[in-house]
């Protein structure tokens, strides 16, 4: 698959500073750094190809951001979907149009791969993601309503 710009599938040769995107985004949403459980993570995703992982490279070679994608299965529709699970681009990177390269490469792949659909979440308070999503063509669902079960904390 060709990269649009700087956009491009992620290798296991990208794991560190995958990993270091990661920690960032797991950050960002509030958790404790821990760059071991990042590589972990991201290692394992990129070894069992359990996702799909864009990143952006700059001319010089660093990572400013990287978004990760699930398959899923609709039963309703009989069709494979995916899931944008992860978008993050740096803070010295942002407001460059970044992010809508990343989404715009993985809206191409999901569509090559003859996916239904592409759904996302993003916090209520993310105003600027909720900005950059309707402009690039996301709906809010209004149809469902989405429901989670935590299972308690291993002691």
């Amino acid at each position: 698959m060709n990269a649009i710009n700087n956009v491009r599938l992620a290798t296991t040769a990208d794991l560190e500073q995958v990993a270091r995107l990661f920690d960032l985004y797991r950050c960002f949403y509030g958790k404790e750094s821990n760059l071991n459980e990042s590589a972990d993570f991201i290692s394992e995703r990129l070894e069992n190809n359990d996702s799909v992982i864009f990143i952006f490279e700059t001319n010089d070679g660093t990572l400013a951001g990287f978004t990760q994608l699930y398959p899923i299965f609709s039963s309703i529709s009989a069709k494979k979907a995916w899931v944008l699970n992860d978008l993050f681009v740096c803070h010295e990177f942002r407001s460059q149009g970044i992010a809508c390269q990343l989404i715009r490469q993985s809206l191409a792949f999901c569509q090559s791969s003859g996916a239904k659909w592409v759904s996302l979440q993003t916090a209520t308070d993310n105003f600027a993601a909720q900005r950059l999503y309707h402009k690039l063509g996301f709906v809010q669902d209004t149809q469902f309503l989405n429901y989670n079960y935590n299972f308690p904390a291993e002691s």
